[in-house]
């Protein structure tokens, strides 16, 4: 089927062959532009607060989910927090064995309502647990270019 092919039935099922050239500029917006600047400049992460649903927002949200208010207040929340839940990865994309697992956890920071999914470091997969206080552990402030990965994961609270 070519790309400019009119669709004459829809329940029947097509596909594409090859590649799809895409291109796009991805951009955080205004909160995720604030939230990536803090972590960048001063390796902390920034949340918005609604006060009307009580809810604070991390990663900062510009408007509330509930109530659609507009949010731009941001805060400092720091960069402690708690697993929530975690998956361990014993295996490669491929199939074969890691050397060492990987970590992947939701870490719900301290005082909030949201939080990250990210790697943890420093810790031992035996020793994980729902509830186990982590800190977020930054790239050196010269390596930081304003995204996910400043964040090189959460490691244990010392």
């Amino acid at each position: 089927m070519a790309i400019t092919e009119k669709i004459t039935s829809t329940t029947v099922p097509t596909f594409w062959e090859g590649e799809i050239p895409v291109r796009y500029v991805y951009t955080y917006g205004i909160a995720g532009e604030r939230f990536f600047r803090a972590v960048k400049e001063k390796g902390t992460f920034l949340a918005t607060r609604c006060e009307d649903c009580d809810i604070t927002f991390v990663p900062p949200k510009a408007f509330c989910d509930r109530c659609f208010e507009k949010l731009d207040d941001y805060i400092d929340v720091g960069t402690t927090g708690y697993v929530e839940t975690f998956t361990i990865s014993f295996r490669n994309m491929d199939g074969s064995e890691k050397r060492h697992p990987r970590i992947l956890a939701m870490v719900r920071i301290e005082g909030t309502d949201g939080g990250l999914i990210h790697y943890l470091e420093g810790i031992d997969w035996e020793e994980i647990a729902i509830g186990m206080p982590v800190r977020a552990v930054f790239k050196p402030k010269a390596q930081r270019k304003g995204s996910i990965e400043d964040i090189v994961g959460f490691g244990p609270v010392e």
